[in-house]
């Protein structure tokens, strides 16, 4: 999904946008109301991407703990994505930023390809973004939840664009 506004993604040291994404009730929740209590992790996917089908368990094990609180936000409707993430066996919270309601938050921070994963700080300001499935980064949420996302002796490819 590309950024309609032709903004660039946001970056590591930006403002997080002022945004609300939809939880699976189809009720608005303010991206600041999501970072009050600590650091958010905002996964962007798609349920048709297969590299979003890669990222997304691994994002699960970095969920066991709680020094971060991972979001998933779903490019599809919230049917789909219900059915994702059983399917997935996904128990992060999943909120919806779909095509019937113009792509607003995914705009708003200039993605234009999934997965997209910006960790937003309380005070807004993104510390972490990445796009696509990056062993270097899943290794670095690894170190900052105190998850070993990875496993000893998997084989996970270094990259693999969104």
């Amino acid at each position: 999904m590309a950024a309609k506004s032709g903004k660039s993604m946001l970056a590591a040291g930006a403002t997080a946008p002022s945004v609300g994404l939809r939880d699976l009730n189809g009720t608005l929740v303010p991206l600041q109301q999501l970072t009050a209590e600590g650091p958010v992790l905002l996964a962007f996917y798609k349920g048709s991407c297969p590299v979003c089908q890669l990222t997304l368990p691994y994002l699960e094990r970095a969920r066991e703990n709680a020094k971060l609180r991972i979001v998933c936000v779903s490019q599809d409707s919230a049917t789909d994505t219900k059915e994702f993430a059983e399917a997935f066996r996904l128990s992060m919270p999943m909120m919806t930023d779909g095509r019937t309601d113009g792509y607003p938050a995914s705009n708003a921070f200039g993605i234009t390809h999934v997965p997209t994963m910006f960790q937003v700080e309380p005070d807004g300001v993104v510390s972490h973004a990445w796009t696509g499935w990056s062993k270097a980064d899943m290794v670095s949420l690894g170190e900052r939840t105190g998850v070993a996302v990875i496993q000893a002796g998997e084989q996970v490819p270094a990259f693999r664009p969104g």
